[in-house]
Order: structure tokens, then sequence, then C-alpha cells
């Protein structure tokens, strides 16, 4: 019995100092794992903020469209050492997905990194249309004009010039620019004046111009409208244009596609797409054209120099001014433009191909007289606006909305969205491959989609290098759109 005794106490001692051993062991691993844990957790936060390094989020409840595609340029500018951004936001739901949304203003200061609180620039309204543009005059006085489709919109004046130690910004109404604008683009042209381009009513209404020498108190435009493709009897033929001017501001160079609007007397047998051998709507717009505007005596070219009759009809521009016919494949947004080293416009251009939901970027540049057409990435919707632009040592960046399916849902998904990449060609738009990612990946953004990029500019037009902005939503009905600046 003592024996046993004996042995059952150094059976409970070794347990003991077994179940120590393991107590300390298991401690260990404990600690151990707490620690890669928390290497982990900083590694994961570390590259969290790598991912969203450079990208500054602003503007909540932005709806549709919020920043807006290639045709209505532009959405900022740069002046004395401030960024000023206009959007549609502060955005509140409606029974029809459209949303009621504001002109707002907000001003960014580039060494802190900081926003300034929104700025309401007027009430509140369902079309996307009315989205914002905003330039800066020869005084550095901002202006704004808001509230463009079929109307002349609103067009705002800032009292004060802005300074580097502007904090607020108070308004005056400017003079009426047109009876009628939709899509505006203001340009500084040569002789430090300011230029609007815009279609004077609906769909199947002319474009033209109109140019300000005194700081946008009056407005003078061409005897002939520029563009109207329906004018000799082709009921509802229709265009969307894209327009950038020259470097030395003489000249103002035009893209468009055209469609059959087929509004007025709807016949499904005119949206019969042959090369999908099936009906389609006017979402899809085919070929590009191409025109060039001197500034300095209102003559209009197409690309080989040939002086032309304006306005311009349908079949005038078929024989005089396209330069691809893309055999039925389609767009829904007009390229983007930008200037090559020699002057030359090139173009940014995204189509339809194997069937309507596979499509896919173009590059399109004048080689030798001839229109080459280089592709360079997939991409998700016939809507997708990108940016195209030459760095200063001549390099071709491509910014992009990619995707591997095509977009379909609600309002907010309706123009497309994706993932913003950057595509880099080193041998002029011969072969492209792609550099980055530019939408934050990080997982806050999980599901998210972008799009309409576009470049900040300073009064000049020309881009400030290392900051884009584009716009992203996660609700494909909700209007609750942010903005975004990179910047970096």
């Amino acid at each position: 019995m003592a024996l046993a005794k004996r042995m059952r106490r150094a059976v409970t001692a070794l347990s003991g100092i077994v179940m120590a051993r393991f107590h300390r062991l298991l401690l260990f691993r404990l600690i151990c794992v707490s620690v890669l844990f928390a290497f982990s957790a900083a590694d994961l936060l570390a590259d969290e903020r790598r991912l969203n390094a450079g990208v500054v989020p602003f503007g909540d409840a932005g709806k549709f469209k919020m920043l807006y595609d290639a045709r209505q340029r532009p959405q900022s500018v740069f002046v004395n050492g401030q960024l000023y951004v206009v959007y549609n936001g502060d955005a509140t739901s409606t029974s029809n997905d459209k949303g009621r949304a504001r002109p707002m203003m907000v001003r960014y200061h580039p060494q802190d990194r900081v926003f300034s609180k929104p700025q309401r620039l007027g009430p509140a309204n369902s079309d996307h249309h009315f989205s914002p543009i905003i330039w800066a005059d020869n005084e550095d006085c901002l202006h704004v004009l808001y509230g463009c489709h079929l109307t002349p919109g609103t067009h705002l004046i800032s009292e004060h010039p802005v300074r580097s130690d502007t904090s607020a910004v108070s308004w005056r109404e400017g003079p009426e620019i047109a009876p009628s604008l939709s899509y505006p683009s203001v340009f500084r042209i040569r002789g430090d004046r300011e230029l609007v381009y815009y279609r004077t009513s609906g769909h199947t209404s002319s474009w033209t111009y109109r140019i300000s020498e005194d700081d946008g108190q009056t407005w003078v435009g061409p005897a002939m409208d520029v563009i109207d493709l329906d004018r000799k009897g082709r009921l509802d033929w229709s265009s969307y244009q894209t327009k950038l001017p020259s470097k030395d501001g003489e000249v103002l160079h035009v893209v468009y596609t055209d469609y059959d609007d087929n509004k007025n007397a709807p016949d499904p047998k005119r949206f019969f797409n042959p090369r999908y051998d099936q009906e389609v709507t006017n979402e899809w717009k085919y070929n590009l054209s191409y025109v060039a505007i001197d500034l300095r005596n209102h003559t209009v070219r197409n690309a080989s120099g040939e002086l032309l009759t304006t306005p311009i009809d349908i079949d005038y521009s078929k024989r005089k001014c396209q330069i691809w016919d893309t055999q039925w494949r389609g767009a829904g947004v007009p390229p983007a433009i930008c200037i090559d080293p020699q002057g030359n416009p090139a173009f940014l251009h995204v189509l339809s191909g194997d069937n309507l939901k596979s499509h896919r970027y173009f590059y399109v540049c004048r080689r030798d007289g001839i229109w080459v057409k280089t592709p360079i990435c997939a991409s998700s919707h016939q809507w997708n606006s990108g940016h195209l632009r030459f760095d200063q040592n001549g390099q071709l960046h491509a910014y992009v909305v990619a995707g591997e399916s095509y977009l379909e849902g609600g309002y907010m998904n309706r123009h497309g969205g994706g993932r913003i990449e950057e595509w880099i060609s080193k041998d002029d738009g011969k072969t492209w491959k792609k550099d980055r990612q530019i939408s934050p990946p990080q997982r806050s953004f999980t599901g998210w989609r972008f799009n309409n990029v576009q470049p900040v500019v300073r009064p000049d037009g020309t881009e400030v290098e290392g900051m884009l902005l584009f716009y992203g939503w996660q609700d494909e009905s909700e209007p609750d759109a942010k903005a975004f600046l990179l910047h970096e």
C-alpha cells in the first residue's frame, strides 16, 4: 500500500511537471501566434494604406454621372495652388431611381490633402445632364455653368478672384451664354479667350460654339453651326461629340460618333443591327468622324485638310469626315482626345466586339495618312469613359475602365463601370502593357464600380500631372456614389 501511494504521488508529480511544461509550451505558442497575428494585422493595415495611397475620396451622396463623361468638361480647375472641383452630389433617392442632386463645389489643399466642406451651388434636380462644369478666367475669377439640357443653364461667376489663401467663394449670376445648351465644354484658346462648344437642343440638333473675349460677359459664335446631321431630311440622325483645342489654341479638334436616334417616327427595322443579327437601341453609336475648326476664321476642315461646307449633314459627313467605319460595332460614349507631341489628335475609343456584351478599347491615330486602330484591352461596357494623355517624355498613358464581364443592373450601372486601370505604351501606341490599377482595390471598396476618368486642368487647359478624377458607387440603384481624386 505504501508503495502504491508513493507510485501515485510520483505519477501525480510527473503529471504536474508535464502539464506545467505543456501549459508553458501552449502559452509560448499562443504568444508566438499573437505576435505573428499582430505583425500580419500590421502588414495588412500597411497594405491597406499603401493601396489607398494617393487616392482621396470626397463628395458623399453622388448620383448617376456624379462626375460626367468625356462629353462635358472640365469639372476641375487648379488655380493659385488650390484645386476646385464641381460635381452632382448631396443627392436624395426618388421613386424612379434617378435621384435628385445638387451642383456642388469643393476646394482641395494639395499640401495637406484635405478637402473643404462642400458648397451648394444651386437647387436639386433629377436630370443628370445638369451636372456642373467649372473654369477660371484671366482675372482668376471662377465660372460655373450648370443646369444645361435644352436650357440656357445657370452661369455663376465668383465675386472675387481666387487666391492661394481663399477660404470661401461667393457668387454672382453671370450673363446667359446661349438660349439652349447641352453637353457644354469650355476651353481657354488663343488670345486669352474662352470657348464653349455645345449641342444646341435635342438629340438631332446641331453642334456649335461661342467665344468670349471679355471673361464671359459676352459670347459670339460662327455664322453657321458646325454639325447638323439630319438637316437635309435624314430624320433623327444624331451624334455625340468630344473636343479639345490644339496646344496653341488656334484649332479645335472635334471627333464624333453617329447614330439613328429613331424617335420621331419609331420603326423597329431602323434599329436592326446586321452585324449582330438583332434589333438594338440607340444606346449604340457607330463609326468615328473628325473635323478641325480654325478658330481664327471659323473655317472647318477634315483630316486631309480639305475645306468643308457647314453645317455638316450625315451624308456629307460620311463622304468627307468619317475616319473609321466600325461596321456596326457600337459605342455609347464618344472617345477621349489627346494631342500628340507633333500636334496631331489621337483618340481612346471603346467599341463592341464579338457581341453586344463584349467590348474593347482602341487607340486611334493617323500614321502616314492612314488611320490606325490598335487594341489595348477588354472593357465592360459601351459607356465606359476613359482618359488619354502623353507625358512629358512622350510616353502614352491610357486610363481605361476594365472588367471581366458586361455590367448590368440598376440605374447607377446603366452607363457602365468597372476597375480603372492605367495602360502604357512606349512605342507611340503600337503596343500596350498594363501598368497598375488606379481605382482603390482595398476591401472597403469591394464590389464598387468606377467610371468617368478625367484630368485635373489649369485655367489654360494644361493637365496637372499626378492628378486624376473619377467616381464610384456600390449600390446599383441608390444615389450614394463618392468621387475620388488621385493625387500622387
